[in-house]
C-alpha cells in the first residue's frame, strides 16, 4: 500500500492545530481565603499503641467570576511554603481549571497543582441603588 505524500502532509496540518486547542486559558481568580493545616496519619502500632505524624497541606479558596473553588495542595517537604502575596485576602491570581484540579501560577511562572475538593455558587454583587434626585 502506497501513500501519497501529498495527503499524508494534508492530514498531518489539519491535526497539528486541534493539538493546540485543548489547551485551556488562564483566568483570573481572586484569593478568599489561605490557611495552613493538618492531617494526622498513622504510621505504624507498637503493642497497640498508633505512632503518628502531621502531614502539613494548604486549603486555599479562590473565587472566579460567580464561582468559589476550594482547594488543597500538599507540599512534597514541610518547610515548602506558598508565595507571601497569596496570604493576603483579595489576592488577584492567574490559575487554569480542569475538571478536578485547578493549577495557580506563581508569580515566577510555575504552577502549583490544587485538588478542588468543592466547588460553590456566589450570588453576583449587587449594585447599590442610586438616592433620588432632588427635583427642581
Amino acid at each position: 500500500m502506497k501513500r501519497n505524500p501529498i495527503t499524508v502532509l494534508l492530514v498531518f496540518l489539519l491535526w497539528v492545530p486541534g493539538l493546540y486547542a485543548v489547551e485551556k486559558q488562564y483566568q483570573t481568580g481572586k484569593v478568599v481565603n489561605l490557611e495552613q493545616k493538618s492531617r494526622t496519619r498513622i504510621l505504624y502500632y507498637q503493642v497497640d499503641t498508633p505512632i503518628t505524624k502531621d502531614d502539613p497541606y494548604y486549603q486555599i479558596s479562590v473565587q472566579v467570576q460567580d464561582t468559589v473553588y476550594v482547594g488543597q495542595y500538599a507540599p512534597r517537604h514541610s518547610a515548602d511554603t506558598l508565595p507571601g502575596e497569596w496570604m493576603v485576602p483579595g489576592a488577584e491570581v492567574r490559575l487554569r481549571l480542569e475538571k478536578h484540579y485547578m493549577f495557580l501560577t506563581r508569580p515566577e511562572g510555575r504552577e502549583l497543582q490544587f485538588e478542588i475538593t468543592k466547588r460553590s455558587a456566589v450570588a453576583p454583587a449587587q449594585k447599590k441603588p442610586e438616592p433620588p434626585s432632588p427635583k427642581q
